[in-house]
Order: structure tokens, then sequence, then C-alpha cells
């Protein structure tokens, strides 16, 4: 069993993100945030927990390589993410051309323009779990994610410039009374 994580980071299902020294806007899945127990793939919903952020993967004909002290990785092309719960590689980096359902990194809008990979469904990975919960730009209407948390990307660079070694993400629903 993995350890305890401490979260820097708190996003929260009432659209708030904070933890460090920011506090903005984010938008979370389009149904909301299940736990753990009842999140399927595809359900459209982000999952509660705290999840380690492991990898920034980032567009670079697009933009600046983000400031930060997590491992960076330039998107290719041709990398996916295997969303295929019946493959060995689901919840993976993938390289196309790849026969199996995949979510396609190299995008022609540009919410994945710059991602962060989270420690989701990782150690071991479940099939059908759920693959490919990131953290990355948010659509210009803040409109829903299928799962991920997402910020404006502004906002998003400031969360790798502050984020240090170990750095993890908390999914929080919260009543919507706010308490």
């Amino acid at each position: 069993m993995p350890a305890k994580i401490a979260p820097q980071f708190v996003a929260t299902s009432d659209g708030r993100f904070r933890g460090l020294s920011i506090d903005v806007r984010c938008v979370l899945g389009k149904a909301g945030c299940l736990s753990v127990e009842h999140k399927i793939e595809g359900d459209g919903a982000s999952p509660i927990g705290v999840w380690p952020m492991l990898r920034v993967f980032w567009r670079d004909d697009r933009v600046e390589k983000p400031k930060t002290i997590l491992p960076t990785v330039p998107i290719q092309e041709n990398y996916g993410w295997c969303d295929d719960s019946q493959h060995p590689n689901y919840n993976q980096l993938i390289q196309t051309p790849f026969y199996a359902k995949h979510e396609t990194l190299w995008r022609d809008d540009h919410i994945y323009d710059i991602i962060v990979e989270l420690g989701y469904n990782l150690s071991p990975v479940i099939s059908g779990k759920g693959s490919a919960i990131f953290l990355h730009i948010a659509k210009s209407d803040f409109s829903p994610t299928e799962g991920c948390v997402a910020l404006t990307e502004a906002d998003l660079r400031e969360v790798l410039t502050i984020s240090e070694e170990g750095s993890a993400l908390e999914i929080r629903a919260v009543a919507s009374d706010g308490q």
C-alpha cells in the first residue's frame, strides 16, 4: 500500500482550487465527484481522494515549458493515453498508431497544451476504474471536464511554479450549501 501523501492543493466540487499561496476557480468532471469505489471508466466524474502530481506534459510547439520542479515531458504528435479497460496498457501513456481505444494528447483545442498527470489508478492499475485523470487547462467557458481538474493556463502555470517535490492534489466533494 502506498504511503499517505499530504496534499498541497485541494480542488473542490464547488469550483475552488486552493493551496499554498493560491485560491482560484477550477472546474471538475461533468458528473461531479465520486468515491474511488464508485468511479468507472467514462463516467465523467472526478475521483475523490489525494493524487500525487507526477509529470507535466506540454506542447512545445504552442507554449513555453512550464517552470516547475516536477518532471517535464514535451508532448509528441503520436502520444496518447490508453482508456481501453481490457488492454494491458490501460491508464498509461501510449504511442500511436495504437489499435485499442485511447485518448489523443496532441489536440486541436488548447486544453492539453499543459497537462499534469495525476497518480490516480496506478498502483495497481484496476481495469475499468478510470484513466487519464489530469490537471489541465480549462475551456474558455469553464465547461465541465470528462473527470479531470481544469484551471486557466495562468493559474495552472502558477500551481506548477509553487509545486514542490511530492506535491499532491486532493479532489474533494463539498455539500451544496458549502458546509
